[in-house]
């Protein structure tokens, strides 16, 4: 049976929920959502390379608390959270292999959305480093996301892909001192997207490394993180109802 643990509190008509398990292909994945009302816009987020954190669950909190809901998608499976980084990137480069899985536990996440009662007509997409290049790869197959916004991820286009059924306009957030990802695939899929014809901003900041965002690291810079999310908030209100 599926395990979903729900917390909530009918006054106001506020519905609040928190960790949630969910299968597929029989096998056990654990998200986590947070909503202020059921008709709220949906932001769909992607977790790094450490799977679904309590880094993922504050910024779930954080976008609660500017009214909308939020759901954390979980692409590595129940428990699997790893802290070792050869563990990471196993788990990261697992998916990087298999696209077509990628895809479908992208989508299964926003079914199980969908099954709690969350707007996912009126949903903008995100994701951080692992996460941003894992949303993008939701804009290529077609995802019916309103906006597509990777944090400092991977830029690049697999072969045999390209952006010609992107539905939503794409953001970009990337830090010009990103030694992980080339600013060549920035500039790059500048190109691809107004070739395409895809709406788009392209978004850098100075003296920002990869993983700009992550709080309490090495690698955070208080000023582009408060910046990037300034703007993604107001694509948040420029774009859902």
């Amino acid at each position: 049976m599926k395990k979903i643990f729900l917390s909530t509190i009918l006054t106001a008509g506020a519905l609040l929920a928190n960790d949630i398990t969910y299968k597929v292909d029989g096998k056990e994945y654990e998200g986590y959502y947070k909503s202020p009302s059921k008709d709220a816009p949906l932001v769909y987020l992607v977790h790094d390379w450490d799977g679904l954190t309590d880094y993922e669950k504050k910024r779930v909190d954080m976008l609660n608390n500017l009214g909308y809901a939020a759901f954390a998608v979980d692409l590595y499976g129940k428990g699997n959270r790893p802290t070792e980084v050869k563990d990471k990137k196993a788990n990261a480069v697992a998916l990087y292999k298999d696209r077509e899985k990628m895809r479908k536990l992208l989508y299964a996440g926003l079914d199980e959305a969908k099954k709690q009662g969350l707007n996912t007509d009126n949903a903008v997409g995100t994701g951080y480093c692992f996460g941003g290049s894992s949303i993008l790869e939701f804009a290529r197959s077609g995802a019916n996301l309103k906006a597509f916004v990777p944090f400092h991820g991977n830029l690049f286009t697999p072969k045999g892909q390209d952006y010609k059924n992107t539905k939503g306009k794409v953001v970009v957030f990337h830090g010009t001192a990103d030694k992980v990802v080339p600013f060549k695939e920035f500039a790059d899929l500048a190109v691809e997207l107004e070739s395409t014809g895809v709406k788009h901003e392209m978004i850098t900041y100075s003296g920002a490394p990869h993983a700009f965002t992550i709080f309490g690291s090495d690698k955070y810079r208080k000023d582009a993180d408060m910046k990037s999310w300034n703007r993604f908030t107001e694509v948040l209100e420029e774009t859902l109802k």
